[in-house]
């Protein structure tokens, strides 16, 4: 299940750029974009935690120990990352966003597997493998000739530099976030970092006096499709994936991402897939199912068996998603 929940949250998260897309045309600008998309996303959260109490436990540890237990700085550090983490990640990236193609943008954006798997490793909390090492480059490979399939692809530095930064900001959340949330059951994590990131957008709000939320039904219908499909859905699979799978192996499935972004553009804004973006989709595809092959191998005859740690009881390090 671990590595079928971040696909489909790699999914989700990649139609994100298309629902923007449409929704800056449609009149949105990105600081509406942003308030409500958190503000949403923290209500419906909320709801569903509220309709459903079973969700406020954790189903896979039903039974806490101290160490493990939810605890106010579990809380605040769940709440922290919406309000710093999240939100500089998602405004970053959406400033990028108007500023330069969507698929330049993923692929730039798309250095943070990158980042993640060589932060993660030099912190001691994961295990830069040579098949890992293997399945990232092939995954990095294939998605480049994906974006970059067509060569007709304009550069732009400032969007380049916002890009960047937030791969870089999306890295620290997904380490950061990898510690909490195993201790946490992944709706409520979900609804905390969704309503940190509103709280910074209504206080952004506030400070340049107000966000102009006036537009048309197309806009609004838009916003609730980032809000619905690529947040909270997104969210919840990619928390629920990684608990499961670790910080450096859901980095490299997320990198099904851009395949999503560059093949939902073709179907809906009439942008045709070259053979070498199909063949780059096809490698990452393919990296992702050696990954699996490889986890999945049985050790050698002798090979003395490696226990894993167990996720509730040491905290490691990653969370989104995000990227976005």
């Amino acid at each position: 299940m671990g590595p079928a929940l971040c696909l489909l949250s790699a999914a989700c998260f990649g139609a994100m750029a298309i629902f923007g897309k449409l929704a800056y045309a449609a009149g949105v600008s990105p600081g509406a974009l942003l308030l409500v998309r958190f503000a949403l996303s923290a209500v419906l959260l909320g709801m569903l935690l509220l309709l459903r109490p079973g969700l406020r436990r954790d189903p896979v540890i039903p039974d806490r120990t101290a160490a493990t237990r939810s605890t106010p700085a579990v809380l605040v550090t769940a709440l922290g990352l919406g309000v710093v983490g999240y939100a500089a990640q998602a405004g970053l990236y959406f400033s990028a966003l108007e500023l330069m193609d969507a698929s330049l943008l993923s692929l730039v954006f798309y250095t943070y597997p990158l980042l993640v798997t060589l932060a993660a490793a030099l912190l001691g909390r994961d295990r830069l493998t040579p098949g890992r090492c293997a399945a990232l480059v092939v995954a990095s490979c294939g998605t480049l000739l994906v974006l970059l399939g067509t060569g007709e692809v304009t550069f732009h530095p400032l969007g380049a530099a916002l890009a960047f930064g937030a791969a870089a900001t999306y890295t620290v959340y997904i380490l950061v976030a990898d510690t909490v949330v195993h201790r946490l059951p992944p709706v409520m994590l979900a609804a905390l970092v969704m309503t940190g990131a509103a709280l910074t957008m209504a206080v952004r709000a506030l400070v340049t006096d107000g966000t102009d939320l006036v537009f048309g039904w197309q806009g609004w219908f838009w916003l609730a499709c980032i809000a619905v499909v690529s947040t909270v859905l997104a969210m919840l699979t990619f928390f629920a994936g990684l608990r499961r799978t670790g910080p450096s192996t859901a980095a490299i499935l997320s990198t099904f991402e851009p395949v999503v972004t560059t093949a939902l553009a073709a179907l809906t804004l009439g942008e045709i897939l070259s053979p070498v973006q199909w063949a780059g989709g096809l490698l990452v595809l393919s990296s992702v199912a050696v990954l699996q092959l490889r986890r999945k191998r049985p050790g050698r005859h002798g090979d003395v068996p490696r226990r894993e740690p167990n996720r509730a009881d040491t905290p490691s390090p990653k969370q989104s998603v995000t990227v976005s």
